[in-house]
C-alpha cells in the first residue's frame, strides 16, 4: 500500500466539476454527423470523454479515410464552450464536498484555461480554487499524458505521490497514474456508462464514488491509511 501521505486534492473538471461532457459530446456530435453516418460516429465515440477534441477529430478522419474541414475544430470548440458556459450545470454536491475537505485544491483539465475558468465560476468553487486552475493549453502535451498533473503539483509545489486526484475519465486517470498520483474514480456524471467503474478499477484506481457526497469520508479514509491510522 502506498503509505505517502496526502497534501494535495487536484481535481478534473469536465464531468467532475461540472456536468460538461454530455453538452461537450451533443456539439461534436451533431458537427461530425455531417461528415459522417451518425449511427457509425455514435458508436465509435461511445466512451471517449476525456479525450481532446483534436484527438476525436483524428480518430474520425482515420475510421472513416475523410479530411474534416479545418474551421470545423475551431467552430466546434467554439459552439461547445458556448454552450457550457451559458447552460452547465455543477455535480450535484461538489462544492459542499470540496468545501468540506482541508487540502489544497487545484483543478487539472484537458480544456483550455478560460473554459476551466467558467466552469469554475458556474460551479461557484471561484474562492475554493484560488486561481490554481492548469490546463491543456499550459503544457506540451494533453491528458493522457501526465504533463498538465505534473505542472499542477510543481507549481503548487507538492510531490507527485503525495497528491490525490479525482477522475471520471480513462484518459485522465491514465495521466494521474502516469504522474506517480493516486486517484478516486468519479462515476457520478450524465455521460458515464454502467460498466465504467469496471474500467476505472482496472486501470488502478485507489478509490471509486458514484456521488460527490462520499468524496470527503473517501478522502479522509485514504488520509488516514496513508498516516497509519488504518
Amino acid at each position: 500500500m502506498n503509505v505517502t501521505p496526502v497534501e494535495l486534492l487536484i481535481s478534473d473538471c469536465d464531468g467532475v466539476l461540472v456536468d460538461s461532457e454530455i453538452l461537450a459530446e451533443r456539439v461534436v456530435l451533431d458537427g461530425l454527423a455531417a461528415h459522417a453516418p451518425r449511427a457509425e460516429l455514435e458508436a465509435l465515440l461511445h466512451g471517449t470523454f476525456g479525450l481532446t477534441t483534436r484527438d476525436i477529430f483524428a480518430l474520425v478522419e482515420q475510421r472513416f479515410g475523410i479530411t474534416l474541414p479545418p474551421a470545423l475544430f475551431s467552430d466546434l470548440r467554439t459552439q461547445a464552450e458556448t454552450l457550457i458556459s451559458t447552460s452547465v450545470e455543477a455535480i450535484p454536491g461538489v462544492k459542499r464536498a470540496l468545501e468540506s475537505i482541508d487540502l489544497p485544491l487545484a483543478v487539472a483539465s484537458n480544456s483550455l484555461r478560460h473554459s476551466v475558468e467558467s466552469s469554475v465560476r458556474r460551479a461557484d468553487l471561484v474562492e475554493r480554487v484560488a486561481g490554481h486552475i492548469f490546463s491543456a493549453d499550459m503544457v506540451a502535451q494533453p491528458k493522457p499524458a501526465p504533463d498538465v498533473y505534473l505542472l499542477a503539483a510543481r507549481t503548487m509545489g507538492v510531490a507527485p505521490e503525495r497528491c490525490l486526484v479525482i477522475e471520471d475519465s480513462a484518459t485522465g486517470v491514465r495521466a494521474a497514474l502516469a504522474a506517480g498520483m493516486r486517484v478516486i474514480g468519479f462515476t457520478g456524471a450524465s455521460h458515464i456508462p454502467p460498466s465504467h467503474g469496471e474500467t476505472l478499477s482496472a486501470l488502478g484506481v485507489t478509490a471509486l464514488i458514484a456521488h460527490m457526497d462520499e468524496l470527503p469520508a473517501t478522502v479522509a479514509r485514504l488520509r488516514a491509511a496513508a498516516s497509519g491510522g488504518q
